[in-house]
């Protein structure tokens, strides 16, 4: 029987160094790879959990990267005419 590789290349269930420098699409498009293979139900059960805990952590990574933009977004300065007027930083200073 063939493992399954990672989507990624790497060790399915580790975060990975390169989690951190993975920009939101390329994290979710691996997301998405993994979840079609446990969907597809041709991965061995420990292939499977290690699979899943990648897919965990990629899901974080998201999240993450999903927040921090969004924060970004809600410092949006509005001018008077209502439009956006400029940025201020996250932390006020």
């Amino acid at each position: 029987m063939t493992q399954a590789n990672a989507p990624d290349g790497g060790t399915p269930d580790s975060a990975g160094p390169d989690l951190a420098e993975l920009s939101f699409e390329d994290a979710l498009d691996k997301l998405e790879t993994i979840v079609r293979q446990l969907e597809d139900g041709n991965v061995p059960l420990e292939k499977s959990i290690e699979m899943y805990t990648r897919g965990d952590a990629l899901r974080q990574h998201c999240e993450s990267l999903l927040k921090s933009a969004e924060a970004k977004v809600e410092k949006i300065i509005v001018d008077k005419t209502g439009g956006a007027g400029g940025t201020e930083p996250l932390d006020g200073a």
